[in-house]
């Protein structure tokens, strides 16, 4: 610990230098050092002190105290009130609440398991062979070309490029950025004259 003379004291900007006789240079002191005496510093006051490094280089006085001024006590604290804590229940550390707790969760398991079962059953839709024969003719947007095995999306676009109207849907129905279906009824180059 150090012992200086504060020599020179600025209130308006709240820091001064300390003069020590065991340090070579005057120290500076800033006010945040003395935050807990119950005044301000004046000239020609002592203070008792710690010196730290700070990361520029430069010193700076620390632990800070001025001698013959009161320090302030930290204000009154009032004891945080802790949460109310609900008591364990007996009944449910006890044997007969452990059994009586499983009891319940199965049946809860059983009832979820049931209702499942019964839900998932009755929304199952079931198609039969009527269901097939009719699907074309109930969607028939989704006309899949008979030959597609020659058909790959090489990036073509336009009716003017493909050779065949199967040709067409088929890139309609699969490739991207396709510009062959203008009214968007599904049906591509119906102004061709070539299909």
């Amino acid at each position: 610990m150090n012992k200086g003379l504060l020599k020179a004291w600025s209130d308006e900007k709240g820091f001064g230098f300390i003069k020590s006789d065991t340090l070579e240079h005057d120290t500076f002191i800033h006010i945040s050092a003395l935050k807990h005496m119950s005044r301000k510093p004046k000239v020609g006051d002592t203070i008792y002190f710690e010196v730290a490094t700070q990361p520029d280089g430069k010193t700076k006085a620390v632990n800070c105290r001025i001698e013959g001024v009161a320090e302030l006590k930290a204000p009154y604290q009032k004891h945080k009130q802790q949460p109310y804590r609900i008591a364990k229940s007996n009944f449910a550390s006890s044997f007969l609440g452990k059994v009586a707790s499983i009891a319940l969760i199965a049946a809860l398991c059983l009832y979820a398991f049931n209702k499942y079962n019964t839900h998932s059953n009755s929304q199952t839709p079931v198609i039969t062979n009527d269901d097939l024969a009719t699907f074309d003719e109930q969607y028939p947007k989704f006309v899949i070309p008979k030959s597609t095995q020659n058909f790959t999306c090489d990036g073509r676009q336009y009716c003017t490029e493909m050779r065949s109207r199967e040709e067409a849907v088929y890139f309609i129905n699969n490739c991207p950025n396709t510009k062959m279906d203008g009214d968007g009824d599904g049906k591509p180059c119906e102004n061709d004259s070539r299909f």
